[in-house]
């Protein structure tokens, strides 16, 4: 692989300034990477990014990866996607651009300067799951019509690009199917539940849950994450994934919101709402792939994770 002359890696990431891309930045600029952040800024935000400005081994380019890029790296990690319903649902045709248009301009770049190349996928492939756990050989039960189709389709024919590439041309590729994710730096307005309640909990509001918050969910904290990112990402050629990664302790909603108002001491009640259409009643991660082939399992429990969530938000509320 070429480097520099400082014989250091090159590394692109799109969407760095998001909530995964910025910390993913964090731990390859640790690792000694040259990093350039690629990022429109339709969710993402510089400020988390803002401890990073004037390093040495950083830049920051606006830029959509809907379009075209030309630039000289030696790995690319492709996040650039809007990855909240609130978010990629406010311009579905944009979202289903991004994830497709975006494919296609990354691995055309892969293929040209002939890098390897990781696509942040997502549990959404798998829709509604009628199979509990979700392994990687399950094919997924999605709506292709609804409401959420612009970021489960795109993200579903992302894979199909990213893997035809691998066979047609032979781009080295690595996919992981992300499973939900919370830590420090999520937007507080992003729609999604570990926000939502601690948001809604730290201003004494009604915490709304969907249904009777009997769906369950499985939550990774933000750093066993990017380790498990990382640790596929320097895995054999071979092993292109799809690799599940979150963590397979599975909570329902409810369990989640009454954990939240206990953690902050709030004086929140809970109130209950119609569910959304098409919202997955069960979502776990089989993660027997990723034990296998790099030994990663998470090792933050939800409370570990949730009081460094917590602290994050108070800080910026």
């Amino acid at each position: 692989m070429a480097r520099n002359a400082y014989g250091r890696k090159r590394t692109l990431v799109t969407g760095g300034a998001g909530f995964l891309g910025s910390h993913l930045i964090d731990r390859l600029i640790e690792r000694g990477d040259e990093v350039l952040c690629v990022d429109n800024l339709f969710t993402g935000d510089k400020r988390n990014l803002d401890h990073l400005v004037g390093h040495p081994r950083f830049e920051f380019m606006r830029h959509d990866v809907c379009f075209p890029l030309f630039v000289e790296v030696d790995e690319i990690w492709n996040l650039a996607c809007p990855a909240s319903p609130v978010h990629y649902q406010h311009d579905p045709v944009q979202t289903t651009k991004t994830s497709v248009h975006g494919a296609i301009n990354m691995l055309g770049l892969a293929k040209r300067l002939g890098v390897r190349i990781f696509q942040a996928s997502t549990s959404e492939v798998y829709g509604d799951p009628h199979v509990h756990p979700q392994q990687e050989q399950y094919w997924g039960n999605v709506n292709p019509i609804g409401i959420r189709s612009c970021y489960d389709e795109g993200k579903r024919c992302a894979e199909t690009l990213f893997f035809d590439y691998h066979r047609q041309h032979g781009v080295e590729i690595k996919v992981a199917r992300i499973f939900n994710t919370y830590g420090p730096r999520m937007h507080p307005s992003d729609g999604r539940v570990v926000s939502n309640f601690i948001m809604q909990a730290l201003r004494n509001e009604p915490i709304t849950l969907y249904g009777e918050g009997k769906q369950t969910r499985s939550f990774c904290y933000v750093d066993d994450l990017i380790d498990g990112f990382l640790a596929l990402m320097a895995t054999e050629d071979d092993r292109p994934g799809p690799v599940n990664i979150g963590n397979p302790r599975e909570f329902t909603i409810r369990q989640l919101a009454e954990k939240v108002i206990a953690m902050t001491g709030s004086s929140s009640t809970i109130v209950e709402r119609p569910l959304p259409q098409d919202d997955p009643l069960q979502r776990k991660p089989d993660i027997s792939l990723a034990k296998e082939w790099f030994g990663w399992e998470p090792n933050f429990a939800l409370e570990q994770g949730l009081d460094k969530t917590i602290a994050y938000f108070k800080e910026i509320s």
